[in-house]
């Protein structure tokens, strides 16, 4: 998508972000990349101590290019700890997003760091990862409510929601300024069929749009399927992904490893 503007180095709307191309005056529609440092507190964990240092590696990670830093604080801080949180937010320089189950302690830390985004996901406390989007139409309510806080205290909402388009009806009902397409199903199968496995999450992003909400993406997102994706739904606008990338920088370095992901999404 390109508009013309005029001297401007970047603008920010409601649910998209642009950049300006060499000559100053086109608006093209970039995709961001946030990582997710989860990963790293995990392995300080698993030792004591602060090696890593998650608040250096996030720093690290906008250094190296990433648009901005995901966490996902769980109840048993078994990887990010409240902590984290709040020394995150005053050092961090691009977008800081929290997701996690809406529990009341997970909204008042919300309502308190007040990040640039707040990711609603239906996770039980004790589990592993994601694996679900939400209901929003059993739990519309709910969710509404949600929305309502945390847009009261300047927080973009985005809900992590599969590719059912009557549930993405509801997000849109809830007031979610964002969805998040939970992108398991479409990693398990992209290996063996890449067009079925995009197919529905292109209607569902098509839908998405129409409804003029931002679309958000993640969970299973690698070098091996980003860029697919991507090609298939330029107009994303942020991919969240945490496990595939610190995976990678095992082998590729950090700084590589964030230059080839942004590579995927231009």
């Amino acid at each position: 998508m390109y508009l013309l503007f005029y001297k401007m180095s970047r603008i920010s709307l409601k649910h998209a972000n642009f950049a300006l191309c060499k000559d100053n005056n086109i608006l093209i529609k970039m995709t961001k990349l946030s990582v997710n440092i989860n990963k790293i507190a995990t392995l300080r964990n698993a030792r004591g101590g602060n090696n890593p240092d998650v608040l250096k590696v996030a720093l690290d990670c906008e250094q190296f290019g990433a648009d901005g830093i995901t966490v996902h604080p769980r109840p048993d801080e078994r990887h990010i700890r409240r902590s984290d949180v709040y020394a995150l937010r005053p050092a961090l320089t691009t977008e800081f997003n929290i997701e996690g189950y809406p529990s009341p302690e997970f909204v008042d830390l919300v309502l308190k760091v007040k990040p640039h985004q707040g990711t609603l996901v239906p996770d039980a406390p004790d589990q592993i990862t994601s694996n679900a989007g939400w209901d929003t139409k059993t739990h519309l309510s709910f969710l509404s409510e949600l929305v309502d806080q945390f847009g009261g205290a300047g927080i973009r909402t985005s809900i992590f929601v599969g590719t059912d388009i009557e549930l993405i009806e509801h997000a849109a009902k809830a007031g979610a300024d964002r969805v998040e397409l939970y992108t398991e199903p479409y990693a398990t199968l992209y290996p063996k069929d890449p067009e079925a496995a995009i197919a529905p999450f292109v209607e569902a992003a098509k839908a998405v749009r129409s409804m003029g909400m931002g679309l958000n993406a993640g969970h299973d997102l690698s070098l091996v399927n980003l860029k697919y994706m991507h090609d298939n739904i330029p107009w994303l606008d942020e991919v969240s992904i945490g496990h595939a990338l610190i995976s990678d920088a095992l082998y590729l370095g950090l700084k590589k490893t964030i230059e080839e992901y942004k590579n995927c999404l231009r």
